[in-house]
């Protein structure tokens, strides 16, 4: 297994959703999920179309027992990754039942495979250009990175990643040395 690396350009998120839109609102998705919610890999893959949905057919958070921790996470969803969630039940599943595959393959009615989720990524990360190593993984850290960049707590973000420490989480993420220098840098009290 590689390290792979968060994805820091929100340029390139923005051309990476483009690539993967063409392709199907399937890849699309499975990368805005991914990283706005900072779910792993095998917990996406998991959804099924009924999870995503509540009592009355809404898509606004779900519930999910996570297959590592085994720790229950209520999962909220931002209003770009609700539209885009209805938008693909709507036109690429509009008669799916609950419980389905979220993320059905087209070879059969079971959810993608993990290596093929790691395919679709990589592909798209390298027509638009990345050149750190990109994985399933990356749209945890991209959670993460960008989580942390907006100058969110970074216990809070241990707590959704659910790491041990903060020097765990900034590792994770990508946070560099020459980063942190950077902060001391610029304060000139």
């Amino acid at each position: 297994m590689h390290t792979v690396q968060p994805i820091k350009d929100r340029e390139k998120i923005e051309a990476m959703k483009k690539i993967l839109r063409a392709s199907s609102l399937r890849d699309e998705l499975l990368f805005t999920l991914g990283i706005n919610t900072g779910l792993r890999i095998s917990d996406i893959l998991s959804l099924k179309v009924g999870d995503v949905r509540n009592a009355k057919g809404a898509v606004e958070r779900f519930e999910i027992v996570e297959k590592k921790t085994k720790k229950t996470r209520i999962v909220a969803l931002n209003k770009k990754t609700r539209r885009l969630i209805e938008r693909y039940l709507a036109t690429e599943r509009p008669n799916a039942r609950n419980d389905e595959p979220l993320f059905r393959s087209q070879k059969g009615g079971g959810a993608i495979s993990r290596q093929h989720a790691h395919y679709i990524l990589n592909r798209a990360a390298k027509m638009i250009g990345v050149m750190e190593r990109v994985g399933t993984h990356s749209l945890r850290k991209t959670f993460g990175y960008f989580a942390y960049k907006q100058g969110t707590d970074l216990a809070m973000i241990q707590k959704l990643l659910n790491h041990s420490s903060q020097a765990e989480t900034l590792r994770y993420i990508g946070i560099t040395q020459e980063q942190m220098d950077e902060v001391a840098l610029k304060l000139d009290l």
